[in-house]
């Protein structure tokens, strides 16, 4: 029973820890190519993927960004703002391996201190919290179907 209660905290607390981060990471992102429009416009342009779709993703981009750091704050919404989060990340981690296959030389379209990662470090990072958010996705499901089964097989006292 102990260990249980050990692996259900470590669970809340890395889950947590996790949601906490990405809040952080998607406002802070947001915010910050919304405030430096500008350079996020003409970094989008010089992209040759993105070029076609810069005056949709240059708004699209942050405001998405901030409507998942929304979801994420609320209980309710809280699952599809990690589905959104993985599927943001993927998109991202994406986009940069494109970039480092075939455009390595362009500037980090991302906002803030993360443009001073280099394509590599980024590709790294999204990576890492791309798989991070995937294994609390995949712990979350197994969390609620443990906790359902043993609802369910208890013994009446």
């Amino acid at each position: 029973m102990f260990s249980v209660m050990k692996t259900t905290a470590a669970y809340h607390l890395l889950n947590e820890a996790l949601r906490y981060l990405l809040i952080f990471l998607f406002v802070y992102t947001g915010v910050s190519k919304l405030l430096d429009h500008a350079s996020f416009e003409t970094a989008l342009l010089l992209s040759p993927l993105l070029r076609p779709h810069a005056a949709f993703l240059v708004i699209a981009v942050p405001v998405v960004e901030l409507v998942v750091a929304a979801m994420l704050l609320t209980v309710t919404y809280r699952r599809a703002g990690f589905v959104s989060s993985l599927l943001l990340m993927a998109s991202f981690t994406g986009y940069i391996a494109y970039m480092i296959v075939f455009i390595p030389h362009l500037p980090c379209s991302c906002g803030g201190i993360l443009q001073q990662l280099s394509w590599r470090n980024h590709l790294l990072f999204n990576a890492v919290l791309t798989i991070w958010i995937a294994l609390a996705l995949y712990a979350q499901t197994t969390h609620q179907l443990f906790i359902a089964i043993n609802r369910t097989n208890r013994k009446p006292v």
